[in-house]
């Protein structure tokens, strides 16, 4: 099977942006962590997706995006590393629109002829109260930064699912400008919000 080297700038990715929730806007933070780990890919691209939801003031628009690849690595039962690669040509929106999507896929936002992949590495996961912190490197555009995000795994059979909950990502970290008030003074109320919501389902075969 294909390797994936863990030693890569990182990522996710997604629209516009979404409605703040203080409970579930993650952190960025200034230092990425550290990446040492080789995996084997065996992440089912067919059945993982990333959702996303963005807000401005006339309304809201979510959707989904593929994986390219990815890999998840367990030991004993317990998540020890992943590592997710989006593939951001797949954005699509859930009303159909052709257009957005193709703004989407702009240099307005996520300018995918020049980065054509997201991606989300593992670099740590704790269990607090049956929930796992996963820390990773988010990487979208030619930005990297640190997050933590709540999750779950659970296995049948050898099929493992890491469920990520719903957590917000601030959209300008990563230079996503377009109708951003962090970087436009002059928009009034043709702004998008900075926020953008985002979860992960993903399923991996792990022996």
């Amino acid at each position: 099977m294909k390797k994936l080297v863990g030693v890569m700038l990182v990522v996710a990715a997604t629209l516009t942006s979404c409605k703040e929730d203080k409970s579930k806007t993650v952190t960025t933070n200034k230092e990425v962590k550290k990446e040492a780990v080789v995996l084997t890919n065996n992440v089912d691209t067919e059945n993982s997706v990333l959702l996303w939801k963005g807000e401005k003031p006339t309304g809201t628009h979510n959707g989904t995006v593929k994986l390219k690849e990815g890999a998840l690595a367990l030991e004993d039962g317990a998540l020890t590393a992943g590592e997710f690669v989006i593939n951001m040509s797949t954005i699509v929106d859930a009303d159909g629109s052709g257009r957005l999507e193709g703004h989407l896929k702009s240099a307005d936002f996520f300018d995918v002829e020049k980065y054509p992949t997201s991606k989300f590495v593992i670099t740590s996961v704790e269990n607090k109260e049956g929930k796992l912190a996963v820390t990773g490197n988010l990487t979208i555009k030619d930005v990297t930064k640190s997050i933590t995000i709540p999750a779950t795994i659970s296995k049948e059979g050898n099929m493992v699912t890491f469920k990520s909950e719903t957590f917000v990502v601030n959209r300008a970290d990563f230079n996503v400008k377009y109708g951003s008030k962090s970087f436009f003074d002059n928009l009034k109320d043709k702004f998008i919000n900075d926020d953008m919501e985002l979860s992960f389902t993903v399923k991996a075969a792990v022996r």
